[in-house]
């Protein structure tokens, strides 16, 4: 059996993935330092947890289940302690893109992170609906990188992030590059910021005298149809009033210049502030 050392196993996203992982191929070795976290592997999973030297003890995969802040300092503690060809796995392309993995090239580094559930799905069990996350009941898509590393270890490494993500729709193959563009780039500098700045517009109609319950009626309704027509999940077309909107509130929204947050140095330094 592929061995797999998982470090945060007990955290919020730890705990995520060893539900995913029990019960897999695998032989997974749960790591987890926290209190909290053990009695959380224990009274939720029924799982026990292993000590550092034995986890890693013939360990095929290392998987970072730690926050980004945290990655750099994990990863220099169990440095030694890694075979050459073991394949370290991080969930997210802010550590590894600001060089806080082991600067050792016999090692492999694979990153894959999770696109969570589209707005536009299929799922019918109220379970799925209500998983927004991902990783428990509702079907989502998922890229992965490989950083360095052989290429026959691509295979594995996939093979791990569609257990851990699981149910999973498509699994696309992009570069750690592409994957800082897409978060913090893409998800969170643009549409978290756009998504807060539509709450706040929300809210401005609510101060503005409509029914709160209608706002937030109207609002999602309307991402709804308006979200189906942009990102051609339907064809379609915008009425002329709409595209007169459009032409108008764009300029007034947004600066000039808002492309730059996908430059590099800008990439960069988002990434340098998350980590």
């Amino acid at each position: 059996m592929t061995a797999i050392a998982l470090f945060g196993a007990g955290g919020k996203m730890g705990c995520r993935l060893s539900k995913n992982l029990k019960g897999s191929r695998f032989d997974v070795r749960h790591v987890e330092v926290s209190a909290q976290g053990k009695e959380r592997l224990h009274n939720e999973l029924g799982l026990a947890t292993f000590e550092v030297d034995e986890a890693l003890d013939g360990a095929d995969v290392v998987i970072l289940a730690v926050p980004d802040t945290a990655i750099g300092k994990v990863a220099a503690g169990i440095e030694r302690k890694l075979r050459p060809g073991t394949i370290v796995i991080a969930l997210d392309a802010a550590a590894p893109a600001a060089g806080h993995l082991p600067n050792r090239s016999d090692l492999t580094y694979f990153v894959t992170h999770p696109c969570h559930p589209p707005i536009f799905n299929d799922e019918t069990e109220l379970a799925a609906k209500r998983d927004f996350f991902g990783g428990v009941a509702a079907k989502q898509h998922i890229v992965s990188a490989l950083m360095q590393g052989p290429e026959e270890h691509w295979a594995i490494g996939e093979e791990v992030a569609k257990v851990i993500w699981a149910p999973v729709m498509r699994s696309h193959r992009v570069t750690v590059e592409q994957i800082a563009l897409l978060e913090p780039g893409l998800s969170e500098t643009v549409c978290a910021s756009l998504l807060y700045v539509m709450r706040q517009a929300m809210d401005e109609c609510v101060a503005r005298g409509v029914p709160k319950e209608a706002a937030r009626d109207f609002l999602l309704g309307h991402m709804n149809v308006l979200g189906a027509v942009i990102f051609e999940e339907t064809p379609g077309v915008f009425s002329d009033a709409c595209n007169k909107a459009i032409e108008f509130g764009i300029p007034v929204l947004m600066k000039d210049d808002w492309k730059k947050v996908f430059e590099p140095r800008e990439i960069a330094e988002s990434i340098r502030r998350i980590t």
